[in-house]
C-alpha cells in the first residue's frame, strides 16, 4: 500500500455530510479484509470533517514492570507496515519503548463517532527515514529538538529559552542536522479496533486480529 502523510487541514464548519454520514461500514458484507484500508478510508474522512487535529492519537507506553504513560502526538504517515510517529529516543516514552516495545494507539474523532484503537510492536525508524522528515520541519522546531531535554526536569522556562539562544548561535544561518537522540517510530499493529457510534448506545465494534495467513475479523459487544 502507498504510503500515506498525515498533514490536517485548518478547523472548518462541520460538512453537511457529516450528519449523513452511513454509519454502517463495520457490517459483515462491507468490512476489507485488511484494516489498513479501512483506516485509509476513515482517516480521510477525519481529514474532510473539519477536525481541529485528526491526526492525534494518545500513545501509551509502560515499563517492564506494567506502569503505564499515555499521551497524545502526532500520527506522521501510516502503510501496510505501521504507523508512524517522531520525538525524542530519550523522552520518557522513548525510554519506555527502549526497555519495553510493546504500545497502543488511541484515536478519537469526535464529530464522526469514531474510535480507533491499536496495538503492536513498536520499532525505530531508519535514520534516513528520521533526517528526510526533521529536515521537512520549521527552522524553530529542528532548533527545539536540540534545545529541549525531553520529560527531564529543567530549572525554568528561562533556562529553556537560554538553551534554545545557545542553539542558534551554536548553528547560526548554517544547516541544524538531526541530533542523535531525535528521531521516528513505527507502530507495527498485531490488532486494530474499530468503533461506530450509533443509536441506542448499540454501537458497532469490529477487531482485526493478525494471523499467520493476513488478518481475522471478531465482532464485538458494546
Amino acid at each position: 500500500m502507498t504510503q500515506r502523510k498525515t498533514d490536517s487541514p485548518d478547523s472548518q464548519p462541520i460538512p453537511g455530510w457529516i450528519t449523513r454520514l452511513d454509519r454502517r461500514d463495520l457490517e459483515a458484507d462491507r468490512l476489507p479484509r485488511d484494516p489498513i484500508q479501512l483506516f485509509s478510508n476513515w482517516f480521510d474522512q477525519a481529514l474532510d470533517a473539519g477536525l481541529l487535529e485528526p491526526t492525534a492519537m494518545t500513545l501509551a507506553t509502560a515499563t517492564p514492570d506494567g506502569q503505564p504513560s499515555a499521551r497524545v502526538v502526532l500520527l506522521k504517515g501510516f502503510d501496510a507496515s505501521g504507523f508512524r510517529f517522531f520525538t525524542n529516543y530519550e523522552s520518557r516514552k522513548g525510554r519506555e519503548l527502549a526497555d519495553n516495545a510493546h504500545a497502543a494507539l488511541v484515536f478519537w474523532w469526535d464529530r464522526l463517532e469514531r474510535q480507533v484503537r491499536i496495538r503492536g510492536t513498536v520499532e525505530k525508524l531508519d535514520p534516513q527515514a528520521s533526517t528526510e522528515y526533521y529536515d521537512s520541519r520549521p527552522r524553530g522546531s529542528r532548533i527545539g529538538a536540540h534545545a529541549s531535554p525531553q520529560s527531564r526536569p529543567i530549572e525554568s522556562r528561562e533556562a529553556l529559552e537560554a538553551r534554545v539562544k545557545a542553539i542558534e548561535a551554536r548553528f547560526g544561518d548554517g544547516d541544524i542536522p538531526r541530533p542523535d537522540q531525535w528521531g521516528g517510530y513505527r507502530v507495527v499493529p498485531d490488532e486494530v479496533e474499530f468503533w461506530q457510534g450509533r443509536e441506542s448506545r448499540l454501537h458497532d465494534r469490529i477487531v482485526f486480529q493478525r494471523t499467520d495467513d493476513g488478518w481475522s475479523t471478531t465482532r464485538l459487544a458494546p
